[in-house]
């Protein structure tokens, strides 16, 4: 990887293996839009491809295989729909075929300009039979025409003259991915997309498309402007399903030809007439030039790095990996209440395109520091499906409470193995943690009234279904799963109860706040909420059991995981990982033997429960036996090694985190980004290195200067405020760049930031 200002640069070899990586790393999405980096005059046959593109909270439905229908399982889910391939363009210079993947090429590379918002193909080709193009290939998903996707195709004949031909398709009915090797993958590929219509207004390309169970309508539309010296000649045809259009242009020696493709595209979960939208945009983009879109986005990106961008000194590397991670999860970031962020994003088909805890967990703490609008978008999801989440509680067998699916599209389980599925009960803690952190890092009562209590009281009241006082009088929660994926269906995971602890704690405090404001007092009775019902919450939240073993001087990660034989990890051959394409689930659980990080995680999050020696007992004892087959591990491992002061494991941590995908270090970035280690990594910096905590109380700061980095920097926000912090050797300045002045923690002192202000602290 080579890396210029805020671009990543790499070398276009044509293998198999670097092209589907590419494929994931030089995606062009805006949140609304995903596609993938595929080759627009496509690839071998023998080449793998998940030649994809996507559209946020566009779904089907599809049956879920079960071995035996046991009462309330799963039957159907949802999976993310490849919508078309308007990508495809298939160049002809003087009636040869420009296959670069096939042979003739003199230089290839990829570029990704993070600053200006698009990626570019340049690569100078020769012919059979000697003739020399240079090509370049600029692509963008437009951040405030969020429907807008573009191909800028260039081509420069460098030794002849002659004519060059552009086939330019428009495929509305394409077919998924699969892998049926693969259960982070769908198992079948079948396309899920019924025609309705299809055709040429004048020059243009349209389609309209409809799921054939979930009913959703994808509209796409596509028009081409075309600059050459000469007159290009221009004709469109229906081929079977293909929309064609082709464009004959003489070129002559040293000419340069542009063609730019316009394509947009809408579905009918948020617009009346999709077609009609998509028609719009195509026609509005094309009134624009070109370089003012360009403008536009590059001006759009500005103002997301006045509040986000990280400087790292004394490591390029890493700078420019946090850089890549930080751009993804802009790309990620859904516009509207309509969609959450996917496992990948919509960089790829990895877990059919749903969402779980992650968003809330690892996601969400990057949007509150930087854009909390798109925080609050996510949030707001959440409560759009607040009443499946209801339903699928009562589904389990829950009186009251919801709970939300682990893993889901519309706010309806999807998960099939439901022991490290829908057992996993503390997504409702994640979900009810960032409501929480939400409000405490921005102080929007208004979101907190309409929605964020709702949620609180309703995740809250699952957990006084679940659980059960022991004769002890502890709060007991039973046969869940908790974030560790290799040990299933057990009481009293550590990380579970904490998270319901603070579930509890925050719906109860959060109530007491506001009940006297009217819109509280209508929600208290039209979900028959009472003071009783809130002291029920209080006093489970006080009286939460929290293992604790005198033995190791640890937190078990639950009652019965000190009792198992542990996985010998040295002697696992490196082959055999990650640990779950390789043995038996049952295997698995019967081991002290960690996916990721689980009570290291809690101790994080909830540092207050434990002693430090507690904590730091438990983190060394949890890192001999953690495989970090996630990808939310190594990131959760640094910022908890920053909080106990393990400045060289904090490092070394994060350095693996940050370059996850960059390195493809879990050998799946083909299948899409890992979007949760992307926010994980910002925390790692943010909560980790600068030690930012925010609670009811304020913000509290406790930073440090990892080894072998000579400082970092970072603008973030806090309730209504934007500040930028500034760790060097010996110094830690923080500065007030606008709003009100305010008080705040420096370690165990009180610090206060006037307006425009600067506060700095010797380290």
């Amino acid at each position: 990887m080579q890396t210029k200002t805020n671009c990543i640069v790499r070398k276009e070899q044509y293998d198999p293996k670097e092209l589907n990586l590419h494929e994931t790393l030089f995606c062009n999405a805006n949140g609304y839009i995903g596609v993938r980096g595929t080759l627009e005059e496509g690839v071998p046959a023998d080449f793998p491809t998940m030649r994809g593109q996507y559209l946020a909270g566009a779904y089907e439905i599809i049956p879920m295989k079960q071995a035996e229908s046991l009462c309330n399982l799963v039957e159907k889910k949802q999976t993310m729909l490849n919508i078309c391939d308007t990508q495809t363009i298939r160049l002809s210079v003087s009636g040869e075929d420009f296959l670069p993947a096939e042979g003739g090429t003199e230089e290839a590379e990829r570029i990704l300009n993070m600053s200006e918002g698009y990626t570019e193909r340049r690569t100078r080709w020769i012919s059979p039979s000697g003739r020399e193009i240079d090509v370049r290939i600029r692509r963008m998903a437009h951040f405030r025409v969020k429907e807008l996707f573009t191909i800028d195709y260039e081509v420069t004949a460098l030794n002849f003259s002659g004519e060059a031909v552009f086939d330019s398709f428009h495929i509305p009915e394409v077919e998924n991915y699969s892998d049926p090797n693969d259960p982070r993958l769908a198992d079948e590929s079948p396309c899920f997309l019924k025609l309705e219509k299809q055709g040429f207004r004048e020059e243009a390309s349209f389609s309209v498309t409809r799921t054939k169970e979930s009913g959703v309508s994808i509209a796409a539309v596509t028009n081409h402007r075309c600059f050459s010296e000469a007159k290009p000649y221009s004709m469109v045809r229906e081929e079977g399903e293909a929309l064609i259009t082709r464009l004959r242009i003489p070129v002559r020696k040293g000419e340069r030809i542009r063609v730019i493709k316009y394509a947009a595209f809408s579905d009918s979960i948020r617009e009346k007439d999709p077609l009609a939208k998509a028609v719009k945009v195509v026609h509005d983009a094309m009134e624009r030039d070109i370089d003012e879109l360009y403008e536009d986005q590059k001006s759009y990106l500005g103002s997301f790095y006045s509040r986000s961008h990280m400087e790292i000194k004394g490591d390029k590397e890493l700078e420019d990996a946090v850089s890549f991670n930080m751009y993804e999860l802009l790309q990620a970031a859904p516009h509207d209440a309509f969609a959450g962020i996917a496992a990948k994003g919509l960089s790829g088909e990895g877990y059919e395109g749903h969402y779980f805890w992650d968003t809330e967990m690892y996601v969400v703490p990057f949007f509150l520091m930087t854009e909390p609008k798109l925080a609050e978008n996510i949030l707001s999801f959440r409560y759009a499906t607040l009443q499946r989440a209801r339903e699928n509680a009562a589904l389990l067998g829950h009186r009251r409470g919801a709970l939300y699916p682990w893993r889901t599209i519309t706010g309806v389980e999807c998960s099939g193995y439901f022991p490290s599925g829908t057992a996993a009960y503390h997504i409702n803690g994640a979900i009810a943690y960032a409501v929480t952190q939400y409000y405490y890092a921005t102080s929007d009562k208004d979101f907190l009234i309409k929605m964020g209590l709702e949620i609180l009281i309703e995740t809250a009241r699952l957990w006084l279904d679940t659980g059960v006082y022991d004769r002890k009088g502890r709060f007991q929660i039973q046969e869940v799963t908790g974030p560790d994926e290799y040990t299933c269906m057990v009481n009293n995971n550590y990380y579970t109860n904490a998270s319901a602890r603070y579930n509890l704690s925050s719906a109860a405090k959060l109530y007491e706040e506001f009940r006297d404001e009217p819109e509280i007092q209508r929600l208290a009775e039209r979900l028959g909420f009472s003071e009783d019902e809130k002291e029920e919450m209080r006093e489970a939240a006080e009286k939460m059991y929290l293992p604790y073993d005198e033995e190791y001087g640890i937190n078990p990660q639950d009652d019965s995981f000190l009792d198992k034989p542990v996985w010998d990890l040295k002697a696992t051959p490196k082959e055999d990982f990650p640990l779950l394409l390789h043995y038996h689930p049952l295997h698995l659980y019967r081991f002290q033997v960690c996916k990721q990080a689980d009570t290291v995680l809690s101790h994080f999050l909830f540092p207050k429960l434990q002693s430090r020696e507690t904590m730091e007992k438990s983190f060394r004892y949890y890192e001999r036996i953690t495989t970090h087959d996630s990808s939310l591990s190594t990131c959760v491992f640094s910022m908890t090694a920053s909080m106990l002061g393990l400045k060289k494991e904090a490092l070394l941590y994060f350095g693996d985190s940050a370059k996850l995908d960059l390195m493809n270090r879990h050998e799946n970035t083909k299948d899409g980004v890992h979007t949760a280690n992307m926010g994980g990594c910002y925390m790692a910096i943010v909560n980790g290195f600068a030690g930012i905590r925010i609670t009811e109380h304020g913000l509290s700061i406790d930073p440090f200067l990892p080894e072998g980095l000579t400082g970092y920097s970072f603008p973030f926000t806090f309730r209504g405020r934007r500040l930028k912090l500034t760790v060097e050797k010996d110094t830690a300045a923080l500065k007030l760049l606008s709003g009100e002045a305010f008080d705040f923690r420096f370690r165990e002192e009180n610090g206060r930031l006037e307006e425009e202000g600067l506060w700095t602290h010797r380290l």
